[in-house]
């Protein structure tokens, strides 16, 4: 099962939430040890056993020890850096299915419309779509208890419907058309999860690849789509990072050893213990070792998403276009302990090829937390020289350009936020879920007619008309969403895009919806400009 009740791009959140997400980071898939205690850490262990057992002994009250060391663990990891972390036992399952790349569960998209669990679509090759459940069918019942017009919200619906793989849960199912309830019983099964969300032709020569996070399935997702555009002819390329939070450092290194000759060094870590210190570079294996590259970040690009920008950089092989990345240069390996709980900590730095630690100060916590807001208010998502570069941190690229540490990737080129695309109103029609409902329900009456039509017609050709702008104001009324007839009538142009993509999504996925969101995504639209520049702007000297 998957829930995916909002799609808007990043240039349509407001800046204060733009680093939302980042609590992914970069994580080392090797197997480590258990480690020997020393003497200070078995004194301080003995300490720490004497107080819990205290407490547990002679408190006034009745407090579960198990939670208060949960805490006890979780604040000490506050004081080391924003990256190491604690994941309970009963929240472990959950904080790794982004980066296995699959779930387990019954296989459907949902929305909660009007108080009601609407399927949007079963998941091809999923355990719903097997046993008939379809899109648009209400869910009102799960196991026999009533979940319709009870206010429920999307975390218990996952609550209840995912699951271990091979157990099952009985729905109730309310379809159009017919009054009859239906009851199937489903069987959960293995969901994989999309780390590329999308790739198709931007022109006859140029492919788009926009990676959405870097999971165990991301390097082979990665070189499927690939491989389809080179089919196509494709001779050169824009790999969009732009939101990527990171992950799987090993995915990133070997994405970037496709683009790379034989012997770059791609990154290199150190940290405390010498013997996890690691040096990757390029193999013989590139499978677009010639074509121009540009690769498109922001301050939502984070970790594995800036080892792979950084390594592209570094070995001049690619234009990096956008903003200043996050900043995020270390990186955890998770530890299992005794109970099933997870240990993530932070075990080493990550260097791009000239040497840059790009991890931003994190010495005071509230202000790393705040880092991206005060980026915005600084004016640095404008103008390229609000950004403070720190001449101490001056590194050379393989062909001899300026690059700087410190904090983030610098682009090489750099592109402002455009704050045209912020709508205060149509983010209310979002988050209400009007929109979802919205577009939902026209695809749904047009369907046969635009699929009979294509997805080249409908790019081409569909048109969002004022009626249907009128019918998603009065929905959003009954959504209880006050109108903003000025904004729309201002950016009535975003307001056709949004509409326009999210039908698109629901008859054609991703494939459908990208061509048109991006017609939003001026980081993508002004890059293009840059092919015929590259030679020039990648010499020496000339950034």
């Amino acid at each position: 099962m998957e829930n995916k009740p909002v799609n808007t791009p990043n240039q349509v959140k407001l800046p204060l939430i733009m680093a939302i997400g980042l609590a992914t980071g970069l994580l080392l898939g090797v197997q480590l040890g258990k480690p020997a205690l020393n003497q200070e850490v078995d004194r301080d262990v003995q300490k720490l056993r004497e107080v819990l057992t205290y407490i547990s002994e002679k408190y006034v009250d009745d407090i579960s020890t198990t939670n208060l060391t949960d805490e006890a663990i979780r604040h000490l990891l506050t004081k080391l850096d924003p990256h190491s972390a604690y994941i309970p036992a009963s929240e472990r399952l959950v904080a790794n299915e982004d980066l296995r790349g699959n779930f387990d569960g019954i296989g459907i998209e949902f929305n909660i419309f009007q108080d009601t669990i609407v399927v949007v679509a079963p998941l091809s090759g999923g355990p719903s779509e097997a046993i008939g459940i379809q899109s648009g069918d209400k869910i009102v019942a799960v196991d026999d208890k009533n979940v319709a017009g009870i206010g429920i919200t999307n975390a218990e619906v996952m609550r209840l419907l995912k699951g271990p793989r091979g157990t099952t849960v009985k729905v109730t199912i309310k379809r159009p058309a017919t009054n009859d309830l239906l009851e199937f019983t489903i069987t959960r099964d293995k969901i994989p999860q999309q780390s590329v969300d999308v790739s198709y032709l931007l022109d006859a020569q140029t492919g788009y690849i926009k990676i959405s996070r870097f999971s165990a399935t991301t390097y082979d997702e990665f070189i499927q789509h690939l491989g389809e555009l080179k089919k196509q002819g494709i001779t050169r390329l824009v790999l969009d990072l732009q939101g990527n939070p990171g992950g799987y450092m090993a995915e990133a290194i070997k994405i970037a050893d496709e683009f790379l000759p034989e012997g770059r060094k791609i990154v290199y870590t150190r940290g405390k213990d010498a013997r996890l210190d690691t040096d990757a570079n390029a193999t013989a294996r590139g499978s677009f070792e010639q074509g121009p590259v540009i690769v498109l970040v922001n301050e939502g690009s984070a970790s594995a998403s800036e080892i792979l920008a950084g390594a592209l950089q570094d070995n001049d092989r690619a234009l990096i276009a956008g903003r200043r990345t996050f900043g995020k240069g270390l990186v955890q390996h998770p530890f299992d302990l005794s109970d099933k709980s997870e240990l993530r900590l932070t075990i080493s730095r990550y260097y791009t090829p000239s040497g840059r630690s790009i991890q931003k100060p994190y010495y005071d916590e509230d202000e790393y937390a705040t880092d991206i807001l005060e980026r915005y208010k600084k004016g640095e998502f404008f103008h390229a020289d609000s950004i403070h570069l720190n001449d101490s941190l001056k590194y050379t690229t393989v062909g001899g350009r300026v690059v700087y540490g410190g904090g983030g990737i610098m682009p090489d080129y750099f592109i402002p936020l455009d704050t045209t695309l912020n709508s205060h109103y149509l983010n209310e029609l979002y988050t209400s879920t009007t929109i979802q409902e919205y577009t939902f329900n026209y695809a749904a009456m047009h369907k046969d007619e635009l699929e009979k039509k294509g997805l080249d017609w409908f790019l081409k050709n569909f048109t969002v008309t004022d009626a249907m702008l009128n019918d998603l104001v009065a929905l959003g009324v009954r959504n209880k969403v006050k109108p903003d007839h000025k904004e729309l009538r201002d950016k009535k142009m975003l307001f056709r895009i949004h509409i326009k993509a999210q039908i698109a999504r629901k008859l054609w996925g991703n494939r459908g919806m990208y061509p048109v969101l991006n017609e939003t995504n001026e980081i993508l639209k002004q890059s293009l400009k840059l092919f015929d520049k590259m030679p020039e702007l990648l010499k020496a000297g000339s950034l």
